[in-house]
């Protein structure tokens, strides 16, 4: 074979093995593997308020500010500095320069010379993501072929926008979105030209070129110069901002970072790494914090410091404020501990909702009568905050003066629901028994967090209907449940509203419109818990002063401490945010009828009322009847005293009050005058029964109940009460038509009965009656 022919196969040996050496380098490029690009990397939280104001940046998994942005969130200047002083062929090579790869191999290798940096950004974020230390030779190659991995499978757009999410910008600070937010308070879009330049230069020197390093810094000036050469060369119309370059600009520490509304923070801080925005509004915030914190002060030296408070808008059910305790730094008070996530005593801020079921289930209006007056409960004898009774009251006054006997009697007649069950039914959690409470429920016996009391103020505000508390601006809104109707939610807020304590004690301060608050306290048992809870234009706010640690303090009272500081939040939020009423805007619809009431009586109002208002009530629940308090009596002119019959000559009619005994009793008992007719006239009897008599009702024993006798105890008595007219003299009482005694109808009447079942009857003197009937049994 002739030399040609053998050089001519040669060739063409050469070149097929190229061609095979190239298909096999591009079927390996091709089926390269997927490398992540940011996914695994841990990034830092920021959290907005809801006007966008910054309220923190946490560090990321490896204690680094790392904010994550995409690349339409960054200012277009930012990317152009940086491709132009980094990599300004990006979108034109395939991850690596040849041309800047071989002048940096002659100049490092081949001359020996001072090392020149020939790595794109593509090569510069494969080192970054996959800690390669490319100073080296294999290192440099390895870092070349990850290049090429992540050419392979990511357009130029998503490595780009990696890198500037991973590029060093000195300390611990990466990123163009931490970098930018915390040495120049500002978004990356919002960035000016020289503070662009100035992070631009940043990533190729960190250490030198830190922002934070003493102002002068040479590196980092020259660079910026230089770098601002070349970007006139491609915008031209930029020439005129050169001397901005010369003024000093401000740069932050990461020291210098808002750390605001931290409990509320750390309640939203489980959402995903990235940006939150919350529904708080910072500006509310910090009003209140300095009302809470100056109010906490005022009252130190009754060793009050302690202190919690929570702002809902019940439109949405957005937190607007939300303050923990009142100094989160306070090692002393526990201040890190979030009191409005902890478990307490609610007082008595749990009755409105007693008074709404008991309207709901047809049990009293709000002009209805209630008894305050000493009462037993089984074994349970309970007494009121003050240790007093004040007699018969209306349904609202009760409420508003937080008198605990009506309230013990209404939860002891609500049913499905009572207060447990409605309780459970509002999300109220970790509850123990029904049995473990009892009716001490009412008083505060169980425990609430401020977060669940807010939301059933808020219930009551939005007609009745419970919904879950919005943290986060894009929350979805739940519809909720109805928890009671709208009309015993807008009735009970009616009865709160205009609460005559506040006025008296001087609590609304500067709400000069008087913009109605809906309000009512609490105080736990032992004086360790003092809460106000109301609602007021479109807001819901709870306060609570305290220790977390539960010392009691007998100045822990809410009627005389939390209650101040709860209408001094509503005139610091009014003064930011003037509104009007919601009361008003949440009626229409409603199945409520006005009538002429009986003000003394709270019944129908009938023609002898002396004194007649407009009350409300639940047609087809409330029981509502008619007024027979009032009845016209003969007097006799001479005598004054109570005539057999009228007769014109002699005897004049006059309006008389004829009051239940029970009631009767309590208005004496009380000190309350009522003006009862005088006896009848000497030869009155038998006396003639009116046609408003009202018949007797046995109130003890209980109906339905089982009463046991133990065997080393047999002597059981039970006393025999009953209410009466008050023109009832005598009532007979009957066991099986057994003939037991007679009483006055006032004082009981003691009966030991024996094992057995019995129907008891009271009759009284006009021979009207009532009956029951009860068990007798016998324990060991």
């Amino acid at each position: 074979m002739s030399f040609k022919a053998m050089s001519t196969l040669k060739n063409k040996y050469w070149m097929s093995s190229c061609a095979v050496l190239f298909l096999a380098l591009a079927l390996f490029y091709l089926f390269l593997p997927k490398l992540p690009l940011l996914n695994g990397i841990g990034f830092s939280k920021t959290f907005y308020d809801r006007n966008g104001q910054l309220m923190r940046v946490t560090l990321s998994p490896d204690e680094k500010y790392r904010i994550r942005i995409p690349l339409g969130e960054m200012s277009p200047q930012m990317v152009e500095a940086t491709l132009l002083h980094e990599d300004r062929y990006f979108f034109d090579h395939p991850g690596v320069n040849p041309f800047s790869l071989a002048r940096a191999f002659y100049q490092t290798y081949i001359l020996r010379g001072r090392r020149v940096g020939a790595s794109t950004i593509t090569m510069q974020l494969a080192r970054i993501r996959f800690g390669i230390t490319s100073r080296t030779l294999w290192g440099k190659a390895e870092q070349i072929f990850r290049a090429l991995q992540l050419e392979r499978h990511y357009e130029k757009e998503e490595i780009l926008e990696a890198y500037l999410n991973l590029a060093p910008y000195g300390g611990n600070i990466e990123g163009v979105g931490a970098a930018s937010l915390i040495y120049y308070r500002r978004p990356a879009d919002e960035l000016t030209l020289p503070q662009t330049l100035s992070l631009a230069i940043v990533p190729q020197s960190p250490k030198k070129r830190n922002p934070l390093n003493r102002l002068g810094n040479n590196d980092l000036v020259q660079a910026r110069k230089s770098l601002f050469e070349s970007w006139v060369e491609e915008y031209p119309e930029d020439e005129s901002k050169r001397p901005w370059l010369d003024l000093p600009l401000q740069v932050h520490t990461p020291r210098q970072l808002p750390f605001e509304a931290p409990h509320f923070v750390e309640t939203v801080m489980a959402q995903p790494q990235g940006s939150v925005v919350t529904t708080l509004d910072l500006k509310m915030q910090k009003v209140l914090e300095s009302v809470l914190s100056g109010y906490v002060e005022r009252h130190s030296p009754n060793a009050i410091y302690n202190a919690s408070a929570m702002l809902v808008d019940i439109n949405d059910m957005s937190v607007h404020a939300y303050m923990g305790s009142v100094n989160y730094f306070d090692a002393d008070i526990d201040g890190a501990v979030d009191g409005i996530r902890g478990k307490r005593s609610p007082g008595s801020t749990l009755k409105p909702f007693i008074y709404a079921l008991a309207m709901d289930q047809g049990i009293i209006h709000p002009k209805s009568l209630l008894k305050d007056a000493p009462s037993k409960f089984a074994d349970y004898r309970p007494e009121n905050f003050d240790g007093k009774f004040r007699g018969p009251l209306h349904a609202r006054d009760a409420l508003v003066m937080s008198r605990n006997i009506p309230a013990l009697y209404l939860a002891s007649r609500l049913k499905r629901p009572n207060l447990y069950e409605f309780l459970q039914t509002a999300g109220i959690k970790k509850m123990k028994s029904r049995e473990h409470y009892g009716l001490a429920l009412v008083l505060g016996g169980g425990e609430v967090t401020m977060q669940e009391l807010t939301r059933l103020y808020s219930a009551l505000g939005n007609r009745g209907r419970l919904q879950p508390l919005r943290f986060l601006k894009n929350q979805h809104q739940e519809e909720g449940e109805g928890l009671f109707s709208p009309e015993a939610a807008y009735l009970t807020l009616a009865m709160l509203k205009d609460n005559p304590i506040a006025t008296r004690h001087g609590y609304v301060g500067q709400n000069l419109n008087r913009l109605p608050v809906y309000w009512k306290t609490g105080t736990s048992n032992g004086f360790k818990d003092a809460w106000a809870a109301g609602l007021f234009g479109h807001y819901a706010l709870v306060v609570w002063l305290g220790n977390f640690d539960g010392t009691p303090n007998p100045h822990l009272v809410g009627g005389t401490l939390a209650a101040p500081l709860l209408f001094d939040m509503v005139d610091a939020v009014v003064g930011v945010e003037p509104m009007n009423d919601f009361l008003d805007m949440r009626q229409d619809a409603l199945n409520i009828a006005q009538v002429e009431m009986c003000s003394e009586t709270g019944d129908l109002a009938d023609e002898l009322c002396p004194r007649v208002e407009w009350g409300m009530f639940i047609p087809g629940k409330s029981p509502i009847k008619k007024s027979n308090i009032y009845r016209k009596v003969a007097i006799d002119r001479e005598s004054g005293l109570r005539s057999c019959r009228y007769d014109i000559a002699t005897a004049d009619y006059e309006v008389y009050e004829f009051w239940p005994s029970d009631l009767l009793k309590l208005f004496r008992k009380a000190g309350i005058p009522r003006r009862t007719p005088p006896p009848y006239m000497a030869g009155c009897e038998p006396r003639p029964v009116s046609g408003h008599h009202v018949k007797p009702k046995i109130t003890s024993p209980r109906a339905g109940v089982e009463y046991a006798i133990t065997l080393g105890r047999p002597d059981l008595r039970l006393p025999l009460t009953v209410t009466t007219d008050s023109e009832v003299k005598s009532v007979y009482w009957f066991s099986n038509e057994t003939y037991l005694g007679k009483s006055d109808g006032r004082q009981p009447l003691q009966w030991e009965p024996k094992p057995g079942v019995f129907t008891l009857r009271a009759v009284d003197d006009s021979g009207s009656s009532d009956s029951r009937t009860i068990r007798v049994s016998v324990v060991q």
